[in-house]
């Protein structure tokens, strides 16, 4: 029998370097897989496994070895003979317990993991002494650090099982842990307080109190061994694991958290210069002792490095965050809360502290931070923000915590943070407080000054920090390393997200102290805005170029930060724009105002010199530079267009408006000259903006009468003068059809002069749609006649959605300008239905004018063009489109079936004629292409028009209302159309059986809007003949677990399908469910049926059909595990 196993240990060690050499094919290596898993199926193969285990060195073998028997206690242990088990159950913890002092710290988790297994199976009933022996490996000196890989892999295995175990024993896994909790933390406490005790250079605890320096610290003694710092470290991941399950109780005593707190310290101490002891080679620092436990090792008795003291720093913050996320907090804990405060208060002390013998008191702090470990940074960092977005409000009023003192010391370590992540870390911290701070004083405006008084100092000096670190004057270097060119998933660079961050503190602080802010802003700002204004007299003119007479490196360099910061500063000037409007407009109006003058003068400068235009010494720095303020300063007077508007509104009831209608005229004078394709596109987008916002925000009577935009009217009604870049011809083209399209403020309909501006507006368009309406049919494939398309159906669709809010004159209007043109594009349509770039465009300005407009174009016309649409997309032509996944083609059917959506929701009766042709589309051309294919895109859209035609036209298929049926209890409802509304439903449930979990999602909450709305589920053809056969959908797409995601959606949707008729789903449904269910036992389904309470809520029946899903999985697990011929009682 030996020399058998010895020769299959031979030749398994063979076929395992075979098949992980790099010569081997991938056909021999299935070849040697199957063989692998022919071998491991076989019955009593775990035998020839222990023995593997035991007499091989050979990794790969081992590891074999071992997921044989993972595979068999965690699928197979229901079918394994119960002396087998117990000889299992002693057999592999004496294997690990002779053997784990030499096996690579990886087998030898793998099989503490297997008999961790074991023991979720099989504990307390039939391995009675599994966590005792646990418990007794932790308390013994020797095997301490195997017990605590072996506690830490319970907590794991035991709290947060995978789906090998039933709900019931899941519960009773959790409460025999529970139990044991008290037990577990004291072993713990005991060793973290041996190894202090043992090591510290005094054995007394510093008073945690926040007034306390330094004086009385505790340090380790250098000649901490690695194998105490071992075992700390994995009695501290050990307490992690279990503080992120336990609740907050009695078992977390004080001597436990003074115990971490005092390992959190390691974090804080610097890196000790000590002097190397001698050793063969030199090297002063060793590496830590592999986690394995072994005891026989040389380096378990040399000193620690200061990567390993950090680590465990890094380890015992991240015990105190898990305690920290709970929200959830006893009232008796809160004492205990206000301690661990305390300790941490005494931490950020140490962080913060200063040496007072060095003349380099400013940097100190920072390289202090940055010699500390990143990560332990980082955990600290994490715990401020779980004290002040989760504990501040419990913590705020205790008068033995000081406040104001710990946000002083938030101060230091924020601005002292040695990396850009850290700084933007802390910010956030400051955003959750100051947020914190706006709630307390809405809920208690009484209060309002003794609060703000209490923190006023805290946050002016924070507003001036965060001002004084955008600043390039000061941080230049700093600045510098941040890259503003490349595009982060939000859009922004890094030094954008860096600036928004800081202003949105600013603004932050602006709420709470408005003209503390404006104190501490404006100063600045004005000191940059001298510099930039100065500009002029180093303008030289030498023929027709124009050069700025500054070239010294060093005032290159100045004036390129003066001009970054002023850049910055003005956007936040912008940003705290909403501060002046509103309740606020008349007692802030002097401050709103001086700014609005200022803005207005420095973009007047700015164009009136065209800096842009401006050689410089360094063309490559300082000319974006001038531009970027050029724009800013046009964007910053854009964010005041509200301001300015509700100014607008005050001047209409007064006699002199000379003040602002010379704001008015300078911005437009200042605008207008940047709109022209000779101007960086930056700038001229900027200046086009500026131009909507006047138009549609703040909208002056006598804009559209200026002198400068008369000229902007040329330039764009002249088809011979420059084009403009697209995106700034579409602008323009809105901001003056808005001018004469939107009402003014505060003027009665009498005054609006719309029979001169509805005129006006038709000849605008007249003129921009000339090329377009003169196009030859069929237009051709032609660039040029494809350019015109483009260009002036994107103009057109921006004109109508800007004004699709607005009042029924504005809509009116446009629909007259724009009539002839969309009579244009409809005899278009057909003649570009091949080219779907130019059909997409179209169908884009349809939609837009469906929703806008579909009012003023009246039935008779909209009809029209729905019957063009319909008659030019055939089956044929649907098909080519759609079957270009992510085409143009597809865009257009997508674009098409949101129009039919606009169509189906217009109230009243008008277009009810078309909802069969509708349907017919949607039923029988669309959905066969789409029923059985991905086609995401096209997919949802039609989904969406489905669930638009039920909703909006109920009454299509059921004539009487929800009312009448209540009233007529149960009467026969009247039904029509009634085969359209099976194909639809028929749809919905397909889409429930397909892998698309977005389509699933959405249609899962069309079924239940209808239901909300409509009592679907209620309505008899539903009930009799579909209602079951969709819980029973969803019911296994929960048991197949293919969108997991949507559990608790798919669940919710089961039980109000269920409260239909809750009698029924409990008698009938569920037994015939469970009978339909294979791979069950009689006796399985009847507990299965036992263990569903019927219950009529919500949490109740949530929790039978999580049990019930659980439940059902693991019995087919067992089942399948089973041997072939077991007799099952």
């Amino acid at each position: 029998m030996k020399a058998t196993e010895e020769a299959s240990l031979r030749a398994l060690e063979s076929l395992m370097t075979e098949f992980f050499h790099n010569c081997t094919t991938n056909e021999r290596k299935r070849e040697i897989e199957e063989l692998l898993n022919s071998f491991a199926a076989q019955a009593g193969s775990w035998r020839h496994c222990l023995y593997f285990l035991s007499n091989s060195r050979n990794e790969y073998v081992m590891m074999y070895s071992l997921t044989v028997f993972e595979n068999l206690v965690n699928k197979m242990w229901v079918g394994v003979a119960s002396e087998e088990k117990a000889e299992l159950r002693s057999c592999l913890p004496k294997l690990l317990l002779s053997q784990h002092a030499v096996l690579p710290f990886f087998i030898r988790n793998k099989l503490c993991k297997v008999i961790v297994d074991i023991g979720r199976q099989d504990w307390p009933m039939f391995y009675h002494d599994f966590f005792s022996n646990t418990l007794q490996l932790v308390q013994s000196p020797g095997m301490a650090p195997l017990g605590l890989v072996l506690l830490k892999m319970t907590s794991e295995e035991l709290v947060c099982p995978r789906e090998d175990l039933c709900v019931s024993r899941k519960e009773e896994l959790r409460k025999l842990l529970l139990e044991q909790i008290p037990t577990v933390l004291n072993l713990l406490t005991g060793i973290l307080e041996t190894v202090w005790e043992k090591h510290s250079i005094s054995a007394t605890t510093p008073p945690p109190s926040p007034t306390s320096g330094e004086s009385g610290d505790v340090l380790l003694r250098d000649t901490m061994v690695a194998k105490s710092s071992t075992l700390c470290a994995l009695a501290l991941e050990c307490l992690a694991h279990l503080f992120s399950w336990i609740p907050l109780s009695s078992s977390i005593t004080p001597s436990l958290l003074a115990s971490i707190f005092h390992f959190a310290r390691f974090g804080c101490q610097l890196p000790i210069k000590a002097k190397a002891p001698p050793t063969s080679n030199g090297d002063s620092t060793l590496n830590p002792l592999p986690a394995n436990g072994g005891t026989g090792l040389q380096r378990s008795v040399q000193p620690v490095g200061q990567s390993e003291r950090a680590r465990l720093g890094v380890l015992a913050m991240c015990c105190i965050n898990e305690l920290m996320c709970k929200n959830c907090v006893p009232l008796d804990f809160e004492e205990f809360l206000l301690r661990m405060f305390q300790q941490t208060f005494y931490l950020l002390q140490r962080l913060t502290h200063t040496n007072t013998h060095t003349n380099t008191n400013v940097h100190s702090v920072r390289n202090r931070l940055q010699e500390l470990d990143e990560s332990y940074v980082e955990k600290f960092t994490d715990f401020l923000r779980l004290f002040v977005s989760v504990h501040l409000r419990r913590i705020e009023s205790n008068d033995q915590f000081p406040l104001v003192e710990f946000l002083a010391l938030l101060f230091k370590y924020t601005f002292n943070q040695p990396t850009h992540e850290g700084y933007l870390a802390c910010l956030d911290i400051w955003s959750i407080f100051l947020d914190y701070m706006s709630t307390k004083i809405r809920s208690r405006l009484a209060d309002r000054d003794s609060i703000l008084n209490r923190y006023k100092d805290a946050l002016v000096l924070l507003l001036r920090e965060v001002l004084n670190r955008i600043q390039f004057r000061s941080n230049q270097s700093q600045l510098e390393e941040l890259d503003d060119e490349t595009l982060d998933d939000d859009q922004q660079t890094e030094w954008q997200r860096y600036l928004r961050q800081s202003l949105e503190v600013v603004a932050k602080v602006m709420e709470l102290l408005p003209s503390q802010t404006f104190s501490a802003l404006f100063p600045v700002l004005q000191e940059d805005l001298d510099i930039y204004l100065g500009l002029q007299q180093f303008i030289v003119t030498t023929g027709a170029s124009r050069r700025l007479n500054i070239t010294a490196e060093a005032d290159c360099r100045k004036l390129h930060c003066a001009l970054r910061d002023l850049s910055s500063l003005l956007q936040a000037v912008g940003r705290l724009a909403e501060f002046f409007t509103g309740d606020v407009f008349t007692p802030r109006f002097s401050d709103a105002l001086a700014i609005v003058q200022r803005l207005v003068e420095v973009t007047c400068y700015g164009s009136q010199i065209s800096l842009y235009d401006v050689e410089t010494a360094v063309p490559s720095v300082l000319k974006p530079d001038l531009i970027d303020v050029h724009a800013q300063s046009l964007a910053a007077l854009q964010a005041y267009s509200h301001w300015l508007a509700q100014f607008c509104s005050e001047v209409q009831r007064q006699q002199d408006q000379t003040q602002f209608v010379d704001l008015i005229t300078s911005t437009m004078a200042a605008t207008t000259p940047l709109i022209s394709a000779k101007v960086p596109e930056k700038l001229l987008l900027s200046a086009c903006h500026l131009l909507v916002s006047m138009a549609t925000t703040v909208r002056p009577v006598f804009l559209v009468s200026l002198r400068t935009i008369q000229n902007i009217f040329n330039l764009i009604t002249d088809n011979h003068s420059h084009q403009l870049p697209p995106e700034a011809h579409v602008l323009v083209c809105r901001a003056l059809s808005n001018m004469l399209l939107l009402p003014w403020a505060c003027l009665p309909e009498s005054e609006q002069q719309w029979p001169s501006r509805s005129s006006s507006h038709a000849r605008l368009l007249s003129t921009l749609t000339q090329q377009y309406r003169l196009l030859p049919r069929p237009p051709g494939h032609h660039d040029n006649s494809k350019a015109v398309m483009k260009q002036t159906l994107s103009v057109l669709r921006d004109l109508v959605n800007s004004i699709s809010g607005e009042s029924t004159k504005s809509r009116q209007i446009c629909y007259q300008s724009l009539q002839e043109s969309v009579q244009v594009s409809l005899a278009l349509f057909p003649l570009c239905i091949q080219q779907p770039d130019i059909t997409d465009e179209m169908l884009s300005f349809f939609l837009t004018l469906f929703q806008a407009l579909r009012v003023q174009m009246g039935v008779a016309f909209t009809e029209q063009i729905i019957q063009t649409f319909l008659s030019m997309f055939t089956r044929e032509q649907l098909a080519i489109s759609i079957l270009q996944e992510g085409s143009a083609g597809s865009k257009v059917v997508q674009k098409f079936l949101k129009i039919l959506q606009v169509v189906v929701q217009e109230p009243g009766q008008a277009f009810k004629p078309l909802l069969p042709s509708i349907l017919s589309l949607c039923m029988e051309q669309v959905y066969p292409i789409v029923a059985e294919r991905s086609c995401p895109d096209v997919k949802a859209e039609m989904f969406e028009l489905l669930f638009q035609i039920l909703h909006q036209n109920w009454r299509f298929f059921f004539k009487s209302s929800v009312l009448s049926s209540v009233q007529r209890a149960g009467a026969e409802e009247q039904m029509e159309n009634q085969a359209q509304f099976t194909a639809a439903m028929q749809a919905f449930g397909q889409s429930f059986l397909q892998p698309d979990i977005h389509i699933f999602k959405q249609n899962l909450s069309y079924l239940e809007t209808l239901n909300t709305k409509h009592k679907l589920y209620h309505r008899k053809l539903f009930r009799s003949t579909m209602l079951f056969h969709f819980i029973n959908v969803l019911l296994q797409v929960l048991l197949h677990k293919s969108h997991d995601l949507l559990q608790e959606d798919i669940t919710v949707a089961v039980y109000n399908m269920a409260a239909v008729d809750f009698t029924t789903f409990y008698s009938s449904f569920l037994p015939e469910f469970l009978n339909g269910c294979q791979g069950l036992d009689p006796h399985q389904r009847a507990t299965l049926a036992r263990n569903f309470t019927p219950e009529r809520d919500l949490p109740s029946f949530t929790q039978s059909v999580y049990r019930l899903v659980n439940d059902l999985r693991y019995y087919r697990l067992c089942n399948g595990s089973l041997p072939p011929g077991t007799l099952k009682l």
